[in-house]
């Protein structure tokens, strides 16, 4: 009898809003998201809506996710403001939102499985202030304007450089998470403030390799200019392996399995055990707990050349 019970149950069907898939951490997250046990054995379909860095296009695809009915939503949204809307219409119609990786405004979300990015944007303005010394001329490369990275590393960015009274920003722009647009942007900075700048503040890992790439394209020693980034692409681990920047290790494995756990706790009650290995990894820093918390928060690590080689084994698998 039990065999037929479990035979008729449907695979629940759970919609991942993800901001873009231009940028290569929100690729690894997808892929992670994918990889989780409760997908590989079909007992969760998952899809994937690309919201291609539009809150609009976000919104109509939350639409659609209600219309369809879907079980559960895990978003990633492009604008805080915008996203807490989008939120608040599938909560209403009786979807479960589960936030990771960027934060919507207000407390509208089921759970949130994510990094702080204030402590991001402390991390690497302060790895940016010991290589430069103290002091000197910087830039900072941010991450697309109102949404919740963007604004909480910002401040985080800003609590240390404040600390700081000899350091000077000469600019600062969004590179919109884009390797391409941060290299144009760099190229253009290198050309206005010529042999002014001194260390560069890039708040994603695209961003700072774009950056890395205007400064060697223009004859410049990387070493003389320090690049500091987030999240721990592959690309960035390989960078630091070669002295060219520093980044902090954003663990996309966490946010994603993480949220899809914390999503399927909501949906199949108390007795359900996360089946992602994440959690017996962060034991001690993010406890499972009852899987009910209203937010969950996954550690930072700096990425230096002595741990570089592991996390590149952990990216790549």
């Amino acid at each position: 009898m039990s065999l037929s019970v479990h035979a008729q149950e449907r695979p629940l069907r759970i919609g991942a809003a993800v901001y873009g898939l231009k940028g290569e951490f929100m690729q690894m997250w997808s892929n992670q998201l994918k990889a989780h046990p409760a997908v590989k054995d079909g007992s969760v379909q998952i899809t994937i809506f690309d919201g291609n860095y539009d809150a609009l296009m976000q919104s109509n695809q939350f639409d659609t996710m209600i219309t369809q009915k879907y079980d559960a939503i895990i978003f990633v949204p492009i604008d805080l403001k915008a996203g807490a809307a989008a939120v608040q219409k599938a909560i209403k119609a009786g979807i479960p939102v589960i936030g990771s990786n960027t934060r919507v405004l207000g407390d509208v979300l089921t759970s949130y499985v994510g990094n702080d990015d204030v402590v991001a944007g402390r991390m690497e303005a302060e790895a940016l202030m010991k290589a430069i010394g103290g002091k000197g001329n910087i830039v900072v490369i941010e991450g697309p304007i109102g949404q919740s990275a963007q604004i909480e590393r910002a401040k985080g960015n800003d609590e240390i450089l404040s600390k700081y009274k000899d350091v000077k920003v000469l600019a600062r722009k969004t590179g919109n998470w884009s390797r391409a647009e941060s290299m144009s942007l760099m190229e253009n900075w290198l050309t206005a403030y010529p042999g002014k700048i001194n260390g560069v503040i890039a708040q994603n890992d695209d961003e700072a390799l774009g950056a890395v790439q205007a400064i060697k394209s223009k004859g410049l020693d990387i070493k003389t200019i320090p690049v500091v980034g987030v999240d721990g692409i592959a690309a960035a681990i390989q960078a630091v392996k070669r002295g060219e920047m520093t980044t902090n290790f954003q663990d996309a494995q966490a946010q994603a399995q993480g949220a899809l756990d914390v999503a399927l706790r909501t949906l199949k009650g108390a007795s359900y055990q996360p089946r992602s290995p994440i959690w017996r990894e962060y034991a001690d820093t993010m406890p499972w707990g009852d899987g009910a918390a209203k937010s969950y928060s996954v550690p930072w690590t700096a990425i230096v050349p002595a741990n570089a080689d592991a996390f590149l084994k952990k990216v790549k698998k």
